[in-house]
This record gives structure tokens, sequence and C-alpha cells, in this order.
């Protein structure tokens, strides 16, 4: 008789030595969110329990998001090999194919994107082998024109995460309104697998991604699958503040307060310049300005 399998094997996860340097931010260089988002997966990628079972699903262009650094490591999978002279040969992070490549790169195809990750975040159900996709892709271009295929992906009880990358009203203005975002949350509110974050700080992306893992492929795995929107806007991420409470990132609201019921929710740019995640420093912004820092969106 078919059977649904609900349960699958637990993984060794990463300890939280590998978020170390997210935690300890960027200095004096200014990073966006979208390349702290990389660079922590990129240190996922090398551990060895869960490193093989990521699978990177790109369409479009890596290099948007600062990927083509995976390129020399993982290489992109064609099961042919790569059967052409790229462009960028001559370069040290040149685009490479490989039968036994890591990463699938799409093309401008959403939509098997979606299929893609759909078929790795079921393989727990459907070959007993937890795989973990991670599907980056322009933060307009997911809930907004492949909504459907991620319902049917909540439907089969899909896990992994999708990273909304340059993401925000002000992103890449200059194509016009094609990537002005700034509603693929509320979009992604409406589906119930779905737990969507939208960090301001590297350190944040640290902690979410290590929840996603222990969510998904801990212990008590759950049938939910992450939503986080990272920004190509770069400026210098603050190291984890003393005495950080973890979970008041992973709750709706940073800190344990609540806010006023008539405070409209702020995000991304304005903690910039209060530079605290909790509660601004300066008094024209808390609590007169009535702003409050969600940095989940469920």
């Amino acid at each position: 008789m078919p059977e649904r399998r609900t349960k699958a094997k637990a993984l060794k996860l990463p300890g939280r030595n590998i978020y170390a340097a997210l935690k300890k931010g960027s200095g004096n260089q200014e990073v966006a969110t979208t390349m702290a988002m990389v660079r922590t997966f990129k240190e996922v990628l090398r551990d060895k329990e869960v490193g093989p079972r990521i699978v990177p699903i790109i369409p479009d262009e890596a290099r948007t998001f600062g990927m083509d650094s995976w390129f020399p490591s993982l290489k992109i999978y064609n099961r042919l090999g790569q059967l052409y002279t790229a462009v960028d040969a001559e370069l040290m992070l040149a685009y490479r194919e490989s039968h036994d490549g890591h990463i699938l790169h799409e093309g401008i195809n959403e939509a098997g994107a979606v299929g893609s990750f759909i078929a790795a975040g079921t393989s727990y159900a459907t070959h007993n082998e937890p795989m973990i996709p991670v599907y980056i892709f322009y933060s307009m271009f997911g809930f907004q024109r492949t909504g459907d295929g991620l319902w049917a992906a909540g439907d089969q009880m899909a896990r992994g995460f999708l990273l909304g990358a340059t993401a925000g009203r002000t992103t890449l203005t200059g194509e016009g309104l094609q990537h002005a975002d700034g509603h693929s949350l509320l979009l992604a509110a409406t589906n119930p697998a779905v737990v969507s974050y939208d960090p301001a700080f590297a350190y944040e992306i640290a902690y979410i991604v290590e929840s996603g893992l222990a969510r998904m492929f801990g212990e008590n795995p759950e049938n939910v699958f992450f939503y986080i929107t990272v920004y190509n806007e770069p400026y210098v991420q603050p190291p984890e503040p003393e005495n950080f409470d973890p979970e008041g990132v992973l709750r709706v609201s940073t800190g344990t307060a609540q806010p006023p019921s008539n405070a409209p929710a702020r995000r991304r740019s304005w903690p910039r310049a209060c530079r605290c995640p909790t509660r601004c420093e300066r008094p024209s912004c808390w609590p007169p300005s009535g702003m409050w820092p969600p940095t989940c969106g469920r």
C-alpha cells in the first residue's frame, strides 16, 4: 500500500562555532545582509555531515548575490559536464559546470527552481534521505511569481530555505519597479507552511539559520520551510550585543517587551541609523516614533 513517510532520520547539525564569524560583526567593512547569508551557508557547506546534503538552487545569475566564490569548489551540475569555454574562463572565480557539480543553476526558470526545491525538500519522505534545499532568488520573483508552486511545497510538507535576495522597495530602482519588493513577506504570511524572517543584521541571520536547521532537520522535525529576506545595501554589521537573547530574534518581535498597538513595523534601514536591534539609542527614535522592529513575519 502507498505510504506517506513523515519522519526521517535526524541529522547531526553543526555546532554554534560555525556561526561565530557572523556574530563578531564586520568591523569597519560594509557588508550587505545578502553577503552575510552567502557566507553563512558557505560555512555550513563545509560541514562534513550537513554540507553534502545542501542543495543550492539558483535561477538567474549567481554573481548578483556574490555567489561566484562557490563556482570553483562546488561547481554547477551538468550531467554532460561543461561543453563550452565560458567567457570568464580566465578568471579565478570562473563559471564552472561539472557532472558532479553541487549547484543547480536553473537559468531564468523560477518554476523549474521551485520544482527542484520541492524534490529536494521532500526527499526525506520519498527516499528517507533528508536533503536541504537552499533556493536563492530575487525576492520580487518568489511568492509573487511562483506562489502556487510554493503552496504546493507546503502541501507536500517540503522543508528547506527560501532566500529572497535584493529585497526592499529601493533595491535596483534603476531598472524600474520590477525589483521593488516591499510585500513578499505579506504574501509569505498567507502560506501556513512558511516561517518568514526579515533580519537587519548578520548576527541575526546566524541564529535564524541555526533555528531553521534545528526545526526542519533536528530531532523533532517540523513540516515548515523558512523564507528569509536579505538586502544588497552594504553597511557596517555590528557585533552581537552583550547579554543578547537569541529567542528575541526568533519570536515575532525583537526583545521581550510588547509594541504599542498603533506602532508601525519598521525594519532594514532604520536599525542601521539607530544601531540597536532591541531599542533605539536615539531619544527621537524610541518610543515617540513608535517604531518597532519585528524580525519575524510570522
